[in-house]
């Protein structure tokens, strides 16, 4: 059932409420026919070398198909392969109802939620959300403009820390140290928005990313921090500083949004984003905002055609979090 209540904030969209999508997959099976048909909507082709002489129906227990050419090996294979899908235990009813939910909540899905609705494990959940997120990391641009460029910072307050970290950042000022950085733009024509978690705000820094995401022909506004001074664009500024917000045509309340919707998710979906998975949460909430005028069914089909040709391995997962095997990860 598609229906337009169920698509919040969008009105002109067509949601699918989450009754609909379980009488829609009531099965695996019935969910990965669909993975099937939306990978290979002209037959089934071979993840490895192309081929569509593949076998069909194999018997074995989770690769379906074969390829027949000799060349390739003759590989086996699933729908799973060549995805961030590849090697989970996860069914693919709870693949899609995991892309349902992360499609569908703007400010995200804590891994105890998926832990709990899909009645998986929490460290599963982790997981599985991280590999979605990867997912949704796309690359967007050049904007035509007019862009909006900002900057902000992520982390936890002073004042909720532990006695041994608000010692270590003594002496160090206030606001910003000891948070994360992040930089975005968005095209107010398009709607678009990139961004990304950088080590540092300087002039060097923030205008690579302007550079990188601006066509040489768009107008860009953003804040009067220096280090956006000299931009190699046709550029105006707002004075922060001085309170002024709106400045005719000339503001950066666009790319603030998401920023704002990035905070309210820490606050009160995540808790805690760690600095060494922040760009993926980063990633989770540009990609998300860049599907928003797609109807339900459409964001999870975009979701989906993210997931091919990446991979996230679960050592490489908690390498990267400074975890050990066993560890517990929460969010």
């Amino acid at each position: 059932m598609l229906s337009r209540a169920n698509a919040p904030g969008k009105s002109h969209r067509k949601g699918v409420s989450l009754k609909a999508i379980m009488r829609r997959f009531p099965s695996n099976a019935k969910a990965e026919e669909w993975f099937i048909r939306q990978r290979w909507p002209s037959g089934v082709c071979c993840p490895y070398c192309g081929s569509r002489r593949v076998q069909l129906g194999c018997q074995h227990k989770t690769m379906r198909f074969r390829c027949r050419e000799k060349a390739c090996g003759r590989k086996r294979f699933s729908v799973r392969t060549g995805t961030v899908m590849e090697c989970s235990k996860i069914g693919y009813q709870d693949w899609l109802l995991a892309m349902f939910l992360v499609m569908t909540n703007l400010k995200g899905v804590s891994s105890m939620k998926l832990h709990r609705d899909l009645e998986i494990n929490q460290r599963s959940a982790w997981f599985l959300a991280h590999r979605l997120r990867l997912a949704l990391t796309e690359r967007v641009g050049p904007f035509s403009g007019p862009v909006e460029a900002d900057e902000t910072y992520l982390g936890g307050k002073r004042r909720n820390m532990s006695n041994a970290q608000r010692k270590a950042l003594e002496g160090t000022g206030r606001g910003a140290v000891g948070k994360t950085a992040v930089v975005g733009a968005k095209d107010r024509e398009t709607n678009q928005v990139a961004a990304k978690v950088v080590a540092a705000t300087d002039k060097e820094t923030l205008q690579g990313f302007v550079s990188e995401h601006a066509d040489s022909a768009a107008t860009v506004y953003t804040d009067d921090a220096t280090a956006y001074e000299t931009l190699p664009f046709e550029h105006d500024t707002v004075k922060h500083s001085l309170q002024e917000y709106v400045k005719g045509e000339v503001h950066t309340n666009g790319i603030e949004s998401l920023w704002s919707m990035l905070k309210r998710a820490h606050k009160g979906t995540f808790h805690k984003f760690s600095p060494k998975h922040l760009e993926r949460y980063v990633q989770e909430f540009a990609g998300r905002h860049n599907v928003r005028e797609q109807d339900t069914l459409e964001q999870i089909g975009s979701l989906r055609r993210g997931m091919e040709g990446k991979r996230l391995t679960y050592k490489a997962l908690i390498k990267a979090n400074g975890l050990q095997s066993g560890a517990k990860a929460v969010t």
